[in-house]
């Protein structure tokens, strides 16, 4: 059963959703040469922490931290390990969900370790620029079909890269995963049709090889691209109303103008990340 959210719970998806933005934002100066990829998930913590807003992840099926830290061919799941040190170069996908006062928002960013090189740099742009073409057929009237089909033409038949089956975007509110399920890849007019008051994420998972991934990870989590090559992932929550989609989980509102649910979201994401600019 899917549910169509008021204004009230859309709020509330806000607020949460600024936090975890906040988090992101904060991450960018902490991710460089010679950290741990443990020391993200200290900062996503105690980040969490400082705005009574708990980390989803915990707990979830058994997991065991507030992030997933995932660095160049490692496509999703990856645990945050205090001997992974990051090194020039490295890409890296923090995904994290937050839990505040009831309201869920999820979202993953890619950051890269100091320079990038031509490839890592091609691949994120690629990948950034897919999620706002997939956000842009979150309309009410449009299929889930519709966000995937763009996604999947863009990257691989566009840009030659893969695009990841296995794992998909999703409903949210008031559990971290609801229907429906929003693949990355697919068929224009095939699917569940949007409505508005439906909250959803587009996650597409972008790798420079093969889209298959390899789960065989002892840990049961970890998911490698099958060939080795890079991959690459941006993420946002988003919810469908009569003017559009309109993302809860913006970095940068000035940005995302067209996509804001209200001015109340910049409101928000100033008060989350005001520590930041001291």
């Amino acid at each position: 059963m899917i549910s169509l959210k008021s204004p009230r719970e859309i709020e509330a998806m806000e607020k949460s959703g600024a936090v975890l933005a906040g988090m992101h934002i904060g991450l960018r100066p902490i991710i460089k040469p010679g950290i741990s990829s443990w020391e993200i998930e200290e900062f996503a913590r105690a980040y969490f922490k400082r705005h009574n807003a708990i980390a989803a992840q915990i707990g979830f099926e058994g997991y065991k931290y507030a992030t997933c830290v995932s660095v160049n061919d490692e496509i999703c799941h990856g645990f945050p390990r205090k001997k992974l040190i990051l090194k020039d170069g490295d890409l890296v996908k923090v995904d994290t969900v937050v839990n505040l006062d009831g309201a869920f928002s999820d979202s993953c960013w890619s950051y890269v370790v100091g320079t990038p090189s031509p490839e890592v740099k091609k691949l994120m742009e690629v990948t950034h620029k897919a999620l706002y073409m997939g956000i842009d057929q979150c309309v009410p009237g449009n299929r889930v079909g519709d966000i995937g089909a763009v996604i999947q033409h863009y990257t691989e038949d566009e840009n030659g890269y893969g695009d990841v089956r296995e794992f998909v975007g999703h409903g949210i509110q008031p559990t971290m995963h609801e229907d429906p399920m929003v693949p990355h890849y697919g068929q224009h007019g095939q699917g569940l049709r949007l409505r508005k008051g439906m909250t959803i994420t587009v996650e597409p998972m972008i790798n420079t090889g093969t889209w298959e991934a390899d789960t065989s990870d002892p840990s049961g989590w970890l998911a490698k691209t099958a060939d080795g090559g890079l991959s690459c992932q941006y993420e946002h929550t988003l919810v469908i109303t009569d003017d559009g989609p309109k993302i809860l989980t913006s970095q940068d509102p000035e940005y995302d103008a067209k996509y804001m649910y209200d001015d109340n979201y910049a409101k928000y994401l100033a008060a989350a990340t005001a520590e930041f600019k001291k």
